[in-house]
């Protein structure tokens, strides 16, 4: 996926209609969403105040939340910083003909940017975007990930140490996302049914994964360094945890109980940029990312191995030894199929599985 643009970056603007609507359609605004309505403001900066507070009223992510708002701010930008009731379709189809064009970004980039805008219209202002968008579109490319073989996971494995090892063996022996395994708390892992629960995964589904059993007494005796620094800072008073969904208002006492924590916790205490409350959060994902890249410098790997090639090479390899496709779905969390096909491309040795005519001289 391409970086988020720089929200700062003003893009040339288009030719493009300069829409007044009539009293009419705030009145229709207001009717359809009187709460929203009279918090709006023209002011910029408000805007974004108020995208996010709806980002938090309906409980999407930290991730999406910074991710949506410098879209929509660049959005304004490009719009010259005309109220978003001003323009309509014709300013967002430029809008995103010129993240095509211009930026050369991928789809999934533009999606996003679509999404997001989606949003604002949608949720924020309550006038939801009518009729079809006819952007130029940014080329799909299908990306062949990239796995590696059995020995060279061994050999990157091996490496690594401590926390991080247990870590990139979670990804690779599970097949979690780098996110999935950062946010994992005591409950998830059940330990005699040798399987990892993963909560609000992707889509913000749950699933089922396997657990290695290689791996039971290595995070048991990980859990017992946590119970104790948990202990600590209990008596410190920052024992408490976030608690998704607003469970935190439900069971207020939640937040402390062992079973809520992360398994993998921060080193230190840092303050919510939601709730401003001084907790202990669950580690980066770029402590993991880190300490893989060097992990591959190290052995001398000539690919390019972040967190997600231990999940591409965990499906790989369960697809090697037989395993049915549609198991390694459901263990993958895909919603589709073929995006699970894509991992076949490994059992043809060789470009689709040709033999290369020079072996033949």
């Amino acid at each position: 996926m391409e970086p988020i643009p720089n929200a700062n970056i003003r893009v040339p603007v288009p030719p493009a209609k300069r829409f007044s609507y009539s009293s009419t359609t705030h009145v229709k605004a207001r009717q359809a969403s009187p709460f929203q309505y009279q918090a709006w403001t023209r002011q910029p900066g408000e805007l974004l105040s108020r995208v996010t507070q709806v980002l938090r009223a309906k409980h999407y992510s930290i991730s999406t939340e910074r991710t949506y708002v410098p879209w929509i701010k660049r959005f304004v930008l490009f719009c010259e910083n005309r109220h978003p009731l001003d323009v309509g379709e014709p300013e967002l189809e430029a809008f995103l003909t010129s993240l095509a064009v211009d930026g050369n970004v991928a789809s999934s980039t533009q999606n996003q940017a679509m999404n997001a805008i989606v949003f604002l219209y949608r949720d924020v202002i309550g006038r939801p975007l009518a009729g079809a968008i006819n952007a130029v579109r940014a080329p799909k490319h299908i990306n062949v990930p990239v796995v590696l073989t059995k020995d060279e996971t061994m050999r990157l494995l091996n490496v690594m140490s401590g926390t991080t090892q247990l870590m990139a063996k979670l990804l690779y022996g599970s097949g979690l996302r780098v996110s999935e395994c950062i946010r994992l708390r005591v409950k998830d892992v059940d330990f005699e049914m040798k399987q990892v629960t993963v909560r609000a995964g992707k889509g913000n589904k749950d699933r089922y994964t396997t657990l290695s059993e290689s791996l039971i007494a290595p995070l048991k005796s990980h859990l017992e360094r946590v119970k104790i620094l948990w202990e600590k800072a209990l008596a410190e008073g920052h024992g408490s945890v976030f608690m998704p969904d607003a469970l935190d208002r439900k069971y207020p006492n939640a937040g402390k109980e062992w079973i809520w924590q992360y398994i993998f916790p921060a080193k230190n205490t840092s303050v919510d940029p939601r709730s401003g409350v001084e907790r202990r959060h669950h580690v980066e994902a770029s402590v993991l990312e880190k300490a893989i890249k060097r992990a591959t410098l190290t052995i001398g790997l000539n690919k390019r191995v972040t967190c997600h090639t231990l999940r591409h090479s965990f499906a790989t390899h369960l697809l090697q030894s037989g395993t049915d496709i549609r198991t390694i779905q459901d263990l993958l969390g895909h919603n589709d199929l073929s995006t699970t096909m894509i991992y076949t491309h490994v059992l043809r040795q060789g470009g689709q599985g040709v033999k290369s005519p020079l072996d033949q001289l």
